[in-house]
């Protein structure tokens, strides 16, 4: 099977030492991506690490994939024990980091301790170098960039950074990179900043040996390049009316399902302001979108369909400016935007303020800073929910995205039974529901292929491959891609939904996390289903001896 190369570089920050160690036998394995870091994080964490602690660690790797100029692989995966769930987590970001990831000549990053020191280390094919930067304590995202291209010459293609909101230990605070893209779920820029690490650059000139096999390669790019998809024109805000019709788009605090005002922030409006094309690594699909209000000056990257609900509608604000305003705060500060929308939504939900976007965006940036509310705030809804008087919109701890599983039902079931909580793309079954593949109502019999989608994106997070690619890296290319038959790479993915489970079990998940704060026709049997088709028990763990530790990382 086609897997990435190269060794896995820890770095002790507290030590201020690195190591290299040849992973080849599990980068056989595991491909790379989620799938390896994943088993790196089960083997190397304790079970019973604080995931703000010097004993978490946190893994940023890249997939084959990101040694060819394919399109749908300008991304990497980032993994490790998280501060707002308390479970494993992976999330992936796009942009431009992982050609130059690539270029440092490893295929894994982990860091573990903690510094004394705000500190910024620099990997290259050479070694590492550890910086002191105590001048760069509170510095916002944007400004770490700015101070990596004076000193080192390097772009913010090269970077992961985190902001304000990561030093603070803010939660949901994300990693960033390119100073637009983020590695937003989960809370892993906190985890960063309980190591002050302010942020990791790469560069060098190394070269991987991975053959990507052509064609697929440059069939799937001269498609991506051609063409007509609306969201290539909109990103993923091309469906936002549609789902507001549907009753698929949580407003004001999740107490209404459509928003009246949804035109005015949806893809066409949206795609009015877009005044250039936007793009990661290597990809000709180019969906990003950089937005310009030229009456205001305001002007940003984004806000995608999931920061139009959590900054938009569910905060009852119908202005697209002030959402881009929000966007961009975000992204300056290092916050995850749909966990700090949807924060700021129970906030206003609290005090009657809906609709007040000043308000919004004041507290936001409180949030980063925990000033005042923004102390409570930057805990996240499950720990401040009791305090504001407001329902507990999370799963595990994770803030909602925005497809609602109170029409989509299947897409409820996943957000129950997911390890990271409740994140459309840890099986993105609302495609289906969307598409009319499957029906909309009910949760039973739909467990085998929430499973078999569940393992598709575990494997293309290992790969690594965008979920915009999948209409054009089928199965039937992805087996020719890794050279290796599609049910041996969902064995992959299952393997490492298998592995995600037991480490959140062992530290004690089990069937009462897989729960929803409304509720769906037999959501419990079906969950029971699913659990009978994983072949998990009926408490929602992992039998004893279906995983067993990956070996050691050189075998």
């Amino acid at each position: 099977m086609l897997h990435a190369n190269g060794p896995l570089l820890t770095v002790d920050v507290g030590e201020r030492t690195s190591t290299r160690t040849e992973i080849d036998g599990l980068l056989e394995e595991f491909v790379g991506g989620r799938a390896l870091a994943t088993a790196l994080a089960h083997d190397r964490i304790p079970f019973d690490a604080d995931p703000l602690g010097p004993e978490n660690r946190a893994y940023l790797s890249t997939g084959p994939l990101q040694q060819s100029q394919m399109s749908f692989t300008g991304r990497m995966n980032m993994t490790g024990l998280s501060p707002l769930t308390d479970g494993l987590v992976s999330t992936n970001a796009g942009g431009y980091l992982s050609r130059n990831f690539t270029k440092s000549g490893i295929s894994v990053l982990e860091l573990v301790g903690e510094s004394d020191e705000p500190l910024l280390i620099h990997v290259t094919d050479d070694g590492v170098e550890f910086e002191e930067v105590p001048d760069l304590s509170g510095a916002l995202v944007p400004e770490v960039s700015e101070y990596v291209a004076e000193t080192r010459d390097l772009g913010p293609e090269n970077c992961i950074t985190i902001g304000p909101a990561g030093e603070n230990l803010v939660r949901f605070a994300s990693v960033m990179t390119f100073d637009s893209r983020a590695f937003g779920r989960g809370g892993l820029g906190a985890v960063l900043g309980s190591k002050n690490v302010k942020g990791v650059t790469f560069s060098g000139s190394a070269e991987l040996p991975v053959e990507i096999p052509d064609p697929p390669e440059m069939d799937i790019h001269r498609e991506a390049a051609t063409s007509d998809d609306i969201r290539r024109r909109q990103g993923t805000t091309a469906g936002t009316v549609v789902r507001s019709e549907v009753f698929s788009l949580p407003t004001r605090y999740f107490s209404e399902q459509s928003f009246e005002e949804v035109e005015s922030i949806g893809g066409d409006a949206v795609e009015e302001k877009k005044y250039k094309k936007g793009s990661c690594s290597a990809c000709a699909y180019a969906c990003k979108l950089p937005l310009r209000d030229e009456e205001s000056g305001v002007e940003t990257e984004g806000p995608e369909f999931e920061t139009l609900y959590s900054f938009g509608s569910n905060q009852g604000v119908g202005d697209l400016v002030e959402i881009m305003r929000a966007n961009e705060l975000c992204d300056t500060l290092g916050m995850d935007t749909i966990s700090a929308g949807v924060t700021v939504a129970a906030y206003l939900a609290s005090e009657d303020e809906f609709g007040n976007a000043e308000l919004a965006q004041e507290i936001t940036e409180k949030i980063a800073y925990r000033e005042g509310i923004g102390d409570i705030l930057g805990e996240g809804v499950a720990r401040c929910h009791d305090e504001l008087g407001v329902e507990d919109w999370t799963v595990k701890g994770l803030e909602f995205a925005a497809h609602d599983g109170r029409v989509l039902h299947g897409q409820g079931l996943s957000y129950a039974v997911a390890n990271r909580g409740a994140d459309h793309m840890y099986s993105v079954f609302l495609r289906l529901e969307y598409n009319g593949d499957v029906e909309t109502q009910g949760t039973l019999g739909k467990a085998e292929t929430l499973i078999e989608m569940e393992n598709h994106a575990a494997f293309r997070d290992s790969g690594v491959v965008c979920a915009f690619g999948d209409g054009y890296v089928t199965d039937e290319r992805l087996e020719s891609l890794f050279e290796a038959d599609y049910e041996d790479l969902l064995s992959v993915g299952a393997e490492t939904v298998a592995r995600e489970r037991h480490f959140n079990n062992e530290r004690g998940f089990d069937v009462g996390d897989d729960r929803l704060p409304y509720e769906l026709p037999d959501l419990e049997a079906a969950i029971q289903e699913y659990y009978d088709a994983r072949g998990w028990n009926d408490d929602g763990t992992v039998p004893e001896g279906v995983v067993e530790p990956a070996g050691n990382p050189a075998d």
